[in-house]
């Protein structure tokens, strides 16, 4: 069996004597630690173990006084009774923190643009270690899949709590599997990761600590998905469970005595109807109801629980029943509260930022706005990394426009590659991207795996206006009116409406884009959206032109098809065809049939998520998912870029990130419940 137990890593041996209780050691003092040798965390007897220690527990001298600002939550027990018999040993960066105080955060509006956050007091079953490269604990304590990759099972920790002093149990993973993500009265459809080539696991929990998921068809992505995905693989059964019909078979009667319709109604409050786990509460959705409802929002295993929700922004306090602490034996988080407050303009956010009123950002923030925060780093007090991203800023046409011509002229690959050649991408990158940039064609992986031909990562990249007006002349986009723009083939006006949002993309980008386009006879223009408008018309079939960055590592397409199925992601990010997904979604039944290409990437994507990585086959299928997506230029690149990651000063144990990614979950890498203030 393919097993990972934590203990099987290798153990460093601490440099320190033996001692009656733990001293706090750091990664420091250990002089920086090999790449893969050790993933900065332990499990509490082989932590004991190598350090020579016993571990005494401390808690937040204020966690009394948190846990009674949570609307619900009982009285607090003893620490003891708090922690997991097994607590997750987090070995800090820098320094054994200190408690108190608010981290600042900035998010762009309820939902959309909060990830960023999220990421901060985000927990799952798994989780990527910061070299990006090694799964590690988390949640489970440990994992072990069988042979061929179609069983996976997770140990849970003896004694873990929710935010509201319930157990933890592998009942909590069953529910969310059964009760939520296959149920379509609360997800419409199973999403992907939650299926094997559609077919739904099976989920086992033979005692309350082991969780086994029986797959139809080996998928080894699916661990890597609980590492990086932003939906958690468990949700409070004991709570969310008392409003499912199958369940209790009260619910809706217990939820028409709150004033709600039914028993998924109040589930909808709770948990929403996606799996987006950043939803708004019952203190936004149904303030109305919420003084009958048992609690403002549903218990969590994070690090923090929101108090207080409205549409200027959030609240959350420590969560009293988080389950790691620090090697002093301190219950982590060591920052008792964080604060979100709302700013979807851009430049209110850089006036934000600049004056040092946030602690941490980075989503949003494009290398255009690097200059103006490096310029100001001293007297902000903050610093900035530039690291390298994982998406390219990408260009769709709309190939199911709800308009017949424009769909035959974006369904037209020889417009599609004369927008393509018609980008300077040279001018690009000098002007928005300071030079920084790699030019380079999107390939769906990112980066493009050593296997995969390099040839398409320069495709149809070339700056050649004069290519793109003959292609366009005979796609039959002319000047048909004299006015100096090419007009659609019936002689309609043929009009770009390059409508963005600076969450998916930088302004200057687009503006770039939209007059190359207009240098070979494309009338274009620019508007500024929010990502909440964007996502919206994106959805509704609504966009000519989609504009927002894109692209996933391998290991991620492995456990996720998003990005070759139509629409080729999910709400939150950049689609096109939507009609095509619609055909897919309906067996056919309704939508637009999509052309065989794209059939082909679906049944590929499905092969290669079951086959062996590195065969002949794994290799020869990715080639042929690369060569599909890029020669028929579904997205169009441009450059991949570095962009900025701001952090106050004041913050410490901040790590040096390898990427500013979305992919990797932002911060869930980094560890951030043991970052504190010093100030």
């Amino acid at each position: 069996m393919k097993r990972l137990l934590f203990g099987s890593v290798a153990l460093l041996a601490f440099p320190m004597a033996a001692a009656a209780s733990c001293p706090g050691i750091t990664v420091a003092d250990m002089g920086g630690i090999a790449p893969g040798a050790f993933p900065q965390q332990y499990d509490l007897a082989d932590f004991q173990t190598a350090a020579g220690c016993t571990m005494e527990f401390t808690e937040n001298p204020a966690i009394a006084e948190l846990n009674g600002k949570i609307r619900g939550n009982p009285e607090m027990p003893a620490l003891a009774d708090r922690l997991p018999e097994e607590p997750l040993v987090v070995v800090p960066y820098d320094a054994v923190g200190k408690y108190g105080g608010t981290l600042d955060a900035l998010s762009n509006a309820t939902e959309a643009g909060t990830s960023d956050f999220l990421s901060v007091r985000h927990v799952n079953l798994v989780r990527y270690s910061d070299d990006l490269e090694t799964i590690v604990p988390n949640v489970a304590k440990s994992w072990e899949w069988n042979e061929d990759y179609t069983q996976l099972t997770f140990y849970l920790r003896k004694g873990h709590k929710w935010s509201d002093g319930q157990p933890f149990t592998s009942a909590d993973v069953k529910f969310w599997y059964d009760n939520l993500a296959l149920d379509p009265n609360v997800n419409e459809k199973p999403k992907d990761y939650v299926t094997v080539a559609g077919e739904r696991m099976e989920v086992e929990t033979p005692d309350d600590l082991t969780v086994i998921f029986k797959l139809p068809a080996p998928k080894p992505g699916l661990l890597a998905h609980f590492a990086t995905h932003f939906a958690q693989g468990f949700q409070p059964k004991h709570f969310l469970g008392q409003f499912h019909p199958d369940i209790n078979p009260d619910a809706d009667k217990l939820a028409q005595e709150m004033g709600f319709e039914n028993g998924y109604a109040v589930i909808m409050a709770y948990f929403g109807n996606s799996d987006w786990t950043d939803t708004p509460t019952p203190q936004l959705n149904s303030p109305d109801k919420i003084a009958k409802m048992p609690a403002d929002t549903m218990p969590t295993l994070e690090s923090h629980i929101v108090i207080r929700d409205t549409t200027e922004g959030r609240h959350f306090v420590a969560n009293p029943y988080f389950f790691q602490v620090d090697t002093m034996g301190q219950q982590l988080p060591y920052i008792n509260e964080l604060d979100e407050v709302y700013a979807n303009d851009q430049e209110v956010r850089l006036l934000k930022l600049v004056n040092g009123e946030a602690d941490y950002k980075t989503q949003s923030l494009q290398l255009a706005d690097a200059p103006i925060l490096l310029e100001n780093q001293e007297k902000g007090g903050y610093s900035v990394q530039l690291k390298p991203k994982i998406t390219i800023h990408a260009v769709s046409f709309n190939v199911t426009s709800a308009d017949e011509e424009k769909r035959k002229v974006f369904g037209d690959l020889r417009f599609r590659q004369a927008m393509s050649i018609a980008i300077n991408r040279e001018e690009i990158n000098e002007t928005a991207y300071f030079g920084e940039g790699v030019i380079q064609q999107y390939t769906g992986f990112s980066p493009l795996p050593d296997y995969v031909d390099p040839k398409w990562k320069t495709f149809a990249t070339e700056y050649d206006p004069d290519g793109a007006k003959a292609l366009l002349d005979e796609v039959g986009v002319v000047d048909k009116d004299g006015d100096g723009f090419r007009d659609l083939p019936n002689g309609a006006p043929l009009v770009l409406n390059l409508q963005f949002a600076t969450q998916g993309i930088a302004g200057q980008v687009v503006e770039l884009i939209g007059q190359h386009w207009a240098n070979v006879g494309i009338k274009t223009t620019v508007k500024e959206i929010t990502p909440d408008e964007y996502r919206s018309a994106q959805s509704s079939n609504q966009l000519d032109v989609g504009l927002w960055e894109k692209g996933q590592p391998v290991g991620i397409v492995l456990g996720n098809n998003e990005l070759w199925v139509p629409p080729f992601n999910n709400y939150f990010d950049h689609r096109t065809g939507m009609l095509w997904a619609e055909w897919v979604d309906t067996n056919g039944a309704s939508g637009v049939e999509p052309p065989d290409y794209v059939k082909q990437m679906m049944d590929d994507i499905n092969t290669l998520q079951s086959a062996p990585s590195g065969t002949d086959e794994f290799k020869a299928t990715a080639n042929r998912l690369v060569e599909n997506m890029v020669s028929n230029l579904l997205f169009i690149g441009t450059a991949l870029t570095p962009d900025p990651i701001y952090h106050r000063n004041a913050l410490k144990n901040f790590a040096e990130f390898k990427t500013a990614s979305y992919e990797y979950y932002r911060t869930y890498p980094y560890r951030p419940s043991q970052w504190y203030f010093d100030e």
